[in-house]
């Protein structure tokens, strides 16, 4: 696949001057590294809303459940209403996006930790209002703050739910059959096991596509689907996947063969190794011993963009 994914952003992010005080805040990773391969569609919800740049600063107040945007100098400029209204707004609008790239601690944008004053100053954190908003109407989509994409396992996480989505969007461009939703399903059954996911309740749920409000089914499949992707592997998940491949091969390789895989895994474990080593041994394995199952498995065979991007973890 050769499309540069679509993912909503900060405009700041992207150097953009937006800011309350004509600046930017210019991430370099995101627009050297990610923007290689994905497109982003810029937003700045303060400007939007006609702010303008620039801008007398603003802050949350009152509830962290509830906050209200407010000015710092002048708490009558009220700005609420039109942040939540114009977040609603783009998750419409921007419906074909596979995901969201916040601009942390921002009173419109900031996805959680965001300060919020009371009368003693700040008190708990909350989340932006657009942001609140936003996500509010699209709860299934991949989200992220440029913060938090510095640790690696939440990096992984969100690239990962980003190409899952948009493999997602690609089967209902085509048309969401019982057939489609069944081969989608099981070309995701390893990776749904490396968050965590015990049993099959979403293979239930796929056993019903078969009758009833198919479209009903599908968007109750996904929300299920992404809201267990939202859970970050962790290596002790990745190793029991990793163990369970190797099953696949205990009859196809000699001992010393299956030994070297055993030990690849425990390094990888252990944090010796980053997980593209036993991986890359084991699809080296399978293409001399194939399984047909095992090739429909995104967990071994993902968009080799998503290869490109994922950090060990």
């Amino acid at each position: 696949m050769n499309e540069r994914i679509r993912i909503g952003i900060s405009s700041c992010l992207l150097g953009q001057r937006v800011r309350y005080d004509a600046n930017h805040k210019l991430d370099t990773y995101i627009t050297q590294t990610l923007g290689r391969h994905f497109e982003f569609l810029p937003v700045c919800p303060e400007v939007a809303i006609g702010l303008g740049v620039p801008r007398p600063p603003i802050r949350l107040v009152g509830d962290p459940n509830d906050p209200r945007a407010v000015g710092v100098k002048d708490p009558s400029l009220d700005v609420t209403a039109r942040l939540a209204a114009y977040g609603r707004d783009q998750a419409e609008r921007l419906g074909a996006i596979s995901g969201y790239i916040l601009k942390s601690r921002s009173p419109s944008c900031g996805m959680e930790r965001v300060k919020v004053y009371g009368q003693g100053g700040a008190g708990r954190p909350g989340r932006g209002v657009y942001a609140a908003a936003f996500m509010a109407e699209r709860p299934e989509l991949p989200v992220e703050e440029e913060g938090r994409l510095g640790d690696p396992t939440l990096r992984a996480n969100f690239i990962e739910r980003v190409f899952a989505y948009r493999r997602w969007q690609r089967l209902v461009e085509e048309g969401l059959t019982a057939r489609r939703l069944v081969a989608f399903h099981t070309a995701h059954k390893l990776t749904l096991m490396s968050h965590g996911e015990r049993g099959d309740p979403l293979g239930r749920l796929v056993a019903r596509a078969g009758s009833g409000d198919r479209r009903a089914l599908g968007e109750e499949y996904l929300r299920r689907f992404m809201e267990i992707l939202a859970r970050p592997a962790t290596r002790a998940r990745h190793t029991n996947v990793l163990m369970h491949v190797l099953g696949y091969l205990r009859r196809s390789l000699d001992p010393e063969d299956r030994r070297e895989l055993r030990e690849l895994i425990e390094q990888y474990r252990t944090s010796a190794l980053p997980l593209s080593v036993p991986t890359t041994l084991l699809r080296h394995h399978f293409r001399r011993h194939p399984d047909p199952w095992i090739a429909r498995q995104v967990y071994l065979y993902p968009d080799p963009r998503e290869l490109a991007l994922r950090d060990a973890v």
